[in-house]
């Protein structure tokens, strides 16, 4: 790509992070096999016995494993879906109990996968930063910490739903992430994001392609420039959905704050604290109280 074409790239990725926190990505060199592969895991998966599924199930007080997302209260409305966390990157991070053994070939997908998207979201985190102005010394921290950082999956089944109109399949919320890379397992339209006008945007399906949704991690790194947009995922009367989400944190090795970079070239004050790590962000996110009326984006705010 010459320096013309790349500049008008960049200008067109720093306007679909400012005004959406959300792109489509083509060409992002994910091999068809492995997507294909996954896809094909993940379905077999979501269609095995109930029993068989039970042998993955989540075990009090964790999200990991398959079962319902945030279940919090006995008498809580669910979202309508069923889904599978699995933590994938860093290797030793894997609970590998429950990570199915049926279909055969779901384990060498996933980790295939998980290792593809953990490479994609370094080159992401890279083109963001560069998008963003950020270059040298500090551009390479941020995109190897997103090479050294966790990636968790979580594989979505939304049902066929008799009155979608009185239910949704997963409540409107932003990522705690820092990139979460969501691939679509065939072509029902589900994702939604909202616009800044307060509209919901249907995201329609693109064969072979993947959607970037910027976390609040990366919303914080650009001090509000970029936005961690609310999204949800509605259902379909008639056919069912099934999606990957990949969860993607920089490492401990680089603060959650906004870019020094970024201050210095804007000499805009910091609107966000700066907290010691990844780590430390998703601990103040986990603690905080669940009727808390302050969306935690704005907590962290000086």
């Amino acid at each position: 790509m010459d320096l013309a074409s790349r500049s008008t790239e960049l200008r067109n990725l720093h306007s679909a992070c400012r005004e959406w926190g959300l792109f489509l990505l083509v060409n992002h060199g994910v091999s068809d096999e492995g997507m294909r592969m996954m896809k094909e895991n993940v379905r077999g998966f979501f269609e095995l016995p109930h029993h068989e599924k039970q042998k993955s199930a989540q075990r009090p007080g964790s999200l990991e494993g398959y079962g319902q997302a945030f279940v919090t209260f006995h008498d809580q409305k669910l979202d309508w879906n069923d889904m599978i966390f699995l933590k994938c990157h860093p290797p030793h991070a894997r609970n590998l109990d429950l990570w199915p053994r049926n279909p055969p070939e779901f384990r060498v997908a996933l980790e295939k996968y998980g290792e593809d998207m953990r490479k994609l979201a370094e080159a992401v985190a890279k083109y963001i930063g560069m998008a963003l102005g950020i270059h040298e010394e500090e551009l390479d921290l941020l995109a190897k910490s997103f090479g050294e950082g966790s990636c968790e999956v979580r594989m979505n089944y939304y049902p066929a739903c008799p009155e979608p109109e009185r239910a949704v399949g997963l409540s409107p919320h932003a990522d705690t992430t820092g990139i979460t890379l969501l691939t679509e397992c065939g072509n029902i339209t589900g994702l939604q994001v909202l616009r800044k006008d307060n509209c919901w945007v249907t995201v329609p399906p693109v064969p072979s392609s993947i959607v970037v949704n910027l976390g609040q991690i990366m919303e914080v790194y650009s001090n509000g420039t970029y936005r961690a947009p609310d999204h949800r995922a509605v259902v379909n009367k008639e056919k069912e959905r099934v999606s990957i989400a990949t969860f993607c944190n920089p490492s401990p090795s680089l603060p959650v704050g906004p870019s020094p970079q970024l201050l210095a070239a804007t000499g805009l004050p910091p609107i966000f604290q700066t907290l010691s790590n990844s780590e430390e962000f998703l601990q103040r996110f986990l603690s905080r109280k669940l009727d808390d009326a302050v969306p935690f984006i704005d907590s962290l705010k000086l």
